[in-house]
């Protein structure tokens, strides 16, 4: 063969292998098995990324899951092979596959920017790794705050797994977001997430492996995350207007007369309240029932048990009952299903129906931290369905110790657990309930004080944890000596009920100042009443929290997104609890733009921090410019009639608006639109013109109420206008 012929071979045998090598297919793999890899979207800025065996989609029993609900979503990609490289359009994101060298996903925006890069191991563990370049948020209730990078997560539901003292309970959720722009919800398997090192790790159960079904999410700005959050899980279902009031826990009680009197005391000294919330016998020597796991009054505390709800009704309360020992495989998806099984949730409800019978007003599911995922699901489904099936139409509540994912559909009212009274605990309990707020319920609190009590529980302590909870969804005092929770407790000279070999000093049982001071806040609470609705509506509408990590409203201020001590109440109020012993000022940061003093009026330049002093009475709160903030009057009771207009309180120098909203407050009808009292009214405030709109909102279909009286406020302006609302627009001039 000659020299030309010669090259001519080499060009031809490269030319071959270069064909052979583009079309060589590769087997989708994953955890040791040949796979079937799907790809579907999920809105405009979602993938859904499922990744089964051949051998499981051959015949082998799947994991039912009752954590997503049902949403809209298109099939893109469904393969067992590939040939090198796969690329394809998914909404307004670009996602690369490539199956060499282990399977791997990348997902852009349609503009470019990186969102995540996934890389799935054929390694049996099945580890799958992704990139955490910035802070890491969500995960649910407690373990390491408030930035989740640098720890590794079990993701299993504890009373005391991870400091319980100070960060409470573990109540894992599988929903993760990046403060530089993503969100990943691993629906199954269940898994632990490893962020000690980037990329970080989901490391599936081992006897969950195989099988994969994630969601990731590229947000286009912070609320894309929660509003995918609930488009997957549910929308959070709306409380009843009670309980954004006070409730009191009581726990070892000397019997009915002691039942009748602290509501009484409540009345009379004018301290607003709304829910009176009984512990079990069990946990304490002398509850409401008759031991743990019964729903049987006590004829030692509740020996006429519906004369007593009765009399509490008369009063404005509501009543609330600890109950525990659920069944540890509570299953079922419908109260309305029938089976001999007594750990089905329409038996177990069962053994509940006479006792709410009686006019219970809540449930309070203590501990199941025991249970599966789906178990404790199914917990927030029976204190839901079943009180809707005994009371259609009205709206249930119930405040749990645990949940998952998903529980927010039926309420998912959650506190933090049995937490430690110091200043170490209440500072950490901020970053707590921003991350549950993020990635499990909007509805979140603590007990006010903590559970256990230490020697550094004292009247101060209490005042600044009373404080927080004023502005926390969940708004309750409880704990082990408890009458030391009472806002008129710490001036009796009395411990009560003492529980608990650790406590305070008796010097602090003649504190006069921390009545009047939780006055205070009660009735601010009780004023906000409007607002704090209008919040909730939002938080049932969009997934927005009430309470809300600073990046969700300045994501591109560094300084606010790795705050944890701070945080945002609904949209235009800026809380900043007061977090240490003797404190005579606080340090916060106000993010860029105008910001005015909640108690002074003052107003300030924002992107900076600045030193706010402080007396025993005062947390800081500062207001928007352009907020427009509705206040109530006072009420005892949420259901208490009022005279008096509803005060628009205006913070000048921008532009602002908010859409106010109200309903019966009892009903389901906020859910079909059949509710006649339901109002959206559309308030905005034109800065220039010193002009305030006031006119129906997107949700208002006919207005019925008649006339509803406002007073427009200028703060720093002591200006002042009347107005009457009776369903057309009217213009208040300030």
């Amino acid at each position: 063969m000659g020299g030309s012929d010669m090259t001519w071979a080499r060009h031809i045998l490269v030319l071959i292998l270069v064909l052979g090598c583009s079309h060589r297919v590769w087997a989708v793999r994953y955890a040791g098995s040949e796979s079937r890899l799907s790809i579907s979207r999920a809105g405009d800025r979602c993938i859904r990324i499922r990744i089964e065996p051949v051998s499981r989609l051959l015949g082998d029993r799947q994991v039912t899951s009752t954590v997503l609900v049902p949403f809209e979503q298109e099939g893109l990609l469904d393969v067992n092979q590939l040939a090198d490289e796969r690329s394809i359009s998914v909404g307004r994101l670009q996602v690369k596959v490539w199956p060499s060298a282990g399977l791997g996903i990348s997902i852009r925006t349609d503009q470019g920017r990186p969102v995540q890069e996934l890389t799935f191991s054929d390694d049996p563990n099945g580890i799958v790794r992704f990139r955490i370049d910035a802070m890491v948020l969500g995960l649910g209730e407690g373990a390491r705050q408030f930035d989740r990078r640098g720890a590794l997560y079990p993701m299993e539901a504890s009373w005391g797994g991870w400091d319980r003292p100070t960060l409470g309970s573990v109540i894992p959720s599988p929903f993760l977001i990046g403060t530089d722009g993503w969100g990943m919800f691993v629906h199954q398997p269940l898994g632990r997430f490893d962020l000690r090192a980037n990329p970080a790790s989901f490391v599936p159960l081992s006897q969950a492996r195989g099988s994969l079904d994630i969601f990731v999410i590229a947000l286009q700005e912070p609320a894309d995350a929660v509003s995918h959050y609930v488009l997957l899980t549910g929308r959070p279902a709306m409380p009843p207007k009670w309980a954004l009031g006070y409730l009191q826990s009581h726990r070892t009680l000397a019997g009915p007369d002691e039942v009748l009197a602290v509501a009484r005391t409540f009345r009379q000294k004018g301290l607003p309240c709304d829910g009176l919330i009984y512990l079990g016998t069990g946990y304490c020597p002398s509850g409401w029932n008759t031991g743990h796991g019964s729903t049987s009054f006590n004829p030692k505390t509740f020996d006429r048990p519906q004369d007593i709800i009765g009399l509490l009704h008369q009063m404005g309360f509501k009543v609330i009952l600890h109950v525990n020992r659920p069944p540890q495989d509570l299953f079922g998806d419908s109260i309305l299903q029938r089976s001999e099984d007594p750990s089905h949730i329409a038996n177990y409800w069962g053994r509940h129906r006479q006792t709410f019978a009686m006019g219970v007003d809540g449930w309070w599911p203590d501990d199941g931290d025991e249970l599966s995922a789906e178990s404790r699901l199914a917990r927030h489904r029976c204190y839901y369905l079943g009180p809707l099936e005994d009371r259609p139409g009205q709206r249930p509540w119930s405040l749990h110790r645990t949940g998952y994912a998903g529980c927010q559909r039926y309420g998912g009212w959650i506190w933090s657990g049995d937490i430690d009274s110091t200043w170490r605990t209440l500072a950490a309990q901020v970053a707590v309930g921003l991350n549950h707020s993020l990635s499990l319920t909007p509805f979140w609190g603590t007990d006010t004080g903590g559970f256990y009590p230490t020697s550094e529980l004292t009247g101060e302590l209490y005042v600044r944890w009373f404080q927080f909870s004023a502005f926390c969804p969940l708004f309750r005092s409880h704990g082990r000596t408890w009458h030391l929770r009472l806002p008129w407790g710490w001036n009796t000279g009395s411990f009560g009920p003492i529980e608990h070999n650790r406590g305070p000093d008796e010097s602090e049982l003649h504190n006069g100042d921390v009545e009047p001071i939780c006055r205070r806040y009660l009735e601010l609470r009780y004023r906000l009443l409007p607002y704090n609705y209008t919040v909730a509506r939002q938080a049932c509408d969009t997934g927005m929290p009430m309470m809300r990590a600073m990046w969700l409203h300045f994501p591109k201020d560094p300084n606010a997104t790795m705050l944890a001590d701070q945080y945002m109440w609904g949209p235009n109020l800026l809380i900043a609890p007061v977090l240490q012993k003797d404190a005579r000022s606080r340090r916060l940061y106000l993010p860029d733009g105008l910001w005015y003093d909640w108690w002074t009026g003052q107003r300030l330049e924002g992107g900076r921090w600045i030193e706010r002093p402080v007396d025993l009475a005062t947390m800081p709160i500062y207001a928007r410019a352009g907020s427009i903030i509705p206040l109530d009057p006072v009420r005892q009771y949420v259901d208490q009639p009022v005279d008096g207009p509803t005060i628009l309180r205006i913070f000048p120098s921008a532009d602002g608006g908010l859409v106010l909203y109200d309903d019966d407050g009892t009903s389901t009808g906020y859910q079909q639109g059949s509710d006649p009292k339901a109002a959206s009214l559309e308030l905005q405030w034109d800065d220039h013109a010193r002009r305030l709109r006031i006119g129906p909102g997107p949700q208002m279909g006919r207005w019925t109420q008649g006339r509803r009286l406002f007073q427009a406020e200028l703060v720093g302006g002591h200006r002042q206008a009347a107005a009457e609302f009776d369903g057309s627009p009217i213009w208040v001039q300030l």
